[in-house]
This record gives C-alpha cells, structure tokens and sequence, in this order.
C-alpha cells in the first residue's frame, strides 16, 4: 500500500500550478451570481450563512461554513443565497470592481441586500497542462469536502484561508504564495478524493497494483523514452503478455495508448511554454512535424499550432480575471 501511495504523490506532483489569481466576496442575503465558466481550478471556502452551488448540468449543493467546494475545470455555476433569484454575471461584478493593472491586487466586493452575511474567499489556479490533461479531466465538474469530515478539511481551509489573507495584505511574495498554497490544497484535495474512491478509476486502479504501478511510474518518470511493451512488462516483472491483459484490465486502455496519452499531454506543456514545432515533435520521439501534427491532432482535436493560440487565449483570459 506505501508503494501505491507514493506513486500518486508522483502522479499529483504534475499538478503545478504555474499562477493563481484570489478573490474575497462579502455578500448579504438576498444574492446570486452566475459564472459562465473559468480557465483554471477554482477552489473555494466560505464563512457566516449556508449557500448554495449549483454547477451547470449537476443537482443543486448546499454549502456549508468550512466547507471545500473545488471546481477541477471552473465549470459554468451560480452561487446564491437562494437559486430562485436571478443571478449577476461574475463578468459584471469583475468589470466593476477590479483595480489596478492585471494580477497586482487581489479582486474583492461587497453584494447582495441586508440580510444575513456570507464570506467567500477563493483561488483561481492555472495548472499546467500536464496535469490539466491526464488529471483534471477525469475529475467530476465539482469536489465538494464538508467540514464536519475530519480534520484535514479543516487544515485545509485554514491554509486557504491563509492564503487570502496573505494576499489581501499584499504581503512580500504574496503571488508566488498564493500559486504555491493553492497547489498544495489542490493535491490535498485530489488526494482525498482518490483515496475515497472505493473502486478508483482509469490509472487510479493500476496505482493500487504494485505491478502496474511500476510500469506507471516508468512511463509518468520518463516519458520521452522509447519504451516498449517487453521493456514496459519489465518494469513490472510481468510476461509480455499478462502485463499487457493486466494492465488493460486496471487501467481501461493499453500501455502503449497510456504512453501515448502521457506523451501527448507532456507536448502540450511543451507547447504551451512556447517551444518550436519541431523540438517538441522531436522531443516525442517523431521525426517529421507533419506526423507529431496528425497524432496531436488526433489526440486533442487541434492543430499544435491552433492549440497555442487558444491556450494563449485562455492565458489572457485568465490573467483578466485577477
């Protein structure tokens, strides 16, 4: 078991995040606010009066004082006192009340009517594309930790807590705490979330498998190598071919699609960094742009060079939020 829990502390450590932007709202009853959506990991903790979430598409959650709520990939939302009120556009409220140039302050506002009053502090995380691709994306649209489970929700809300704080002072360095902090709750939280699943899912299974989770560790520690199915099979002590049925098994794709998916995320980093066409094609082991194009292609649905240009928007778009 110590072996499969350190290698998902290998797997999480790919969930960096590269910036983080804090919000602090006082509201007063009656209140609602409607997010079309965000391009980053939202986490959220709040104190005073209940309030309910509703993420588009899901049941509506009523959140509680302490409570974590985490949205893996800033999905759509409203947020209120009660969801029959028409909701304000986040946009509006951003619009209205950010100050000063991009990421130099933190964005806060007072809303709402005159009725009972709720805090919400939050951190906006850009994670890097790594973990955005082989991570987040198998994550429901919504994590939700009460604060009456134990204690480590509550360490947790203390520490994000902390971190508003700290950027609300301005305090030195208050930025790169602020990206750091929220990374570790982030983990905290998908850790716990993992650790919870009674069944797990895709490569959570073959971390739970010491063989498997060798083979894992292999491809997650070196993806640039060539690796093969015998070389592969190695790694977990196995046969070709009992590795191969096993692996299948557990993980619901074959090891050679599971390197792929880790090649293919890795060179969306790359990409993403601003590095050329023809050194990330290389870096994957192909030896033509055109081919590493179609394989991109075929993995994400864009051109390499098309997936620069949105994520190069999404950046913009990120940094226009504060």
């Amino acid at each position: 078991m110590k072996q499969s829990s350190d290698h998902l502390s290998d797997v999480l450590a790919i969930c960096r995040a590269e910036r983080a932007v804090t919000a602090s709202f006082s509201l007063r009853a009656p209140w609602a606010l409607a997010s079309e959506g965000v391009p980053g990991a939202m986490v959220r903790i709040a104190q005073g009066q209940p309030y309910w979430l509703q993420v588009q598409g899901q049941a509506p959650l009523q959140v509680m004082p302490g409570d974590l709520v985490v949205l893996p990939l800033g999905s759509p939302h409203v947020i209120a006192s009660d969801l029959a009120l028409a909701p304000v556009p986040f946009a509006r409220m951003i619009e209205r009340f950010a100050q000063g140039p991009k990421d130099e302050n933190p964005l806060t506002f007072e809303h709402g009517g005159s009725g009972p009053a709720t805090r919400i502090d939050s951190v906006l995380l850009w994670i890097s594309a790594h973990g955005r691709h082989t991570i987040l994306n198998l994550l429901p649209p919504l994590l939700h930790i009460p604060a009456a489970q134990a204690a480590p929700p509550a360490m947790l809300g203390s520490m994000l807590q902390a971190l508003i704080e700290d950027s609300l002072a301005r305090r030195a360095g208050w930025r790169l705490a602020a990206a750091r902090m929220g990374e570790l709750v982030l983990v905290h939280v998908l850790s716990n979330h993992f650790a919870t699943q009674q069944h797990g899912q895709g490569w959570v299974r073959g971390l739970a498998d010491v063989q498997i989770a060798r083979a894992m560790a292999a491809i997650h520690g070196r993806p640039r190598h060539e690796w093969s199915l015998q070389a592969l099979a190695r790694e977990a002590a196995m046969s070709r071919s009992r590795f191969a049925e096993k692996f299948k098994m557990l993980v619901g794709e074959s090891p050679m699609a599971y390197l792929l998916q880790q090649r293919m995320a890795h060179a969306a980093q790359q990409l993403e960094s601003g590095l050329p066409l023809a050194q990330v094609a290389e870096d994957c082991g192909y030896e033509s742009e055109r081919v590493f194009a179609r394989a991109f292609k075929r993995w994400c649905g864009l051109p390499p060079r098309a997936y620069q240009r949105s994520t190069r928007a999404l950046r913009e778009e990120f940094a226009a939020l504060r």
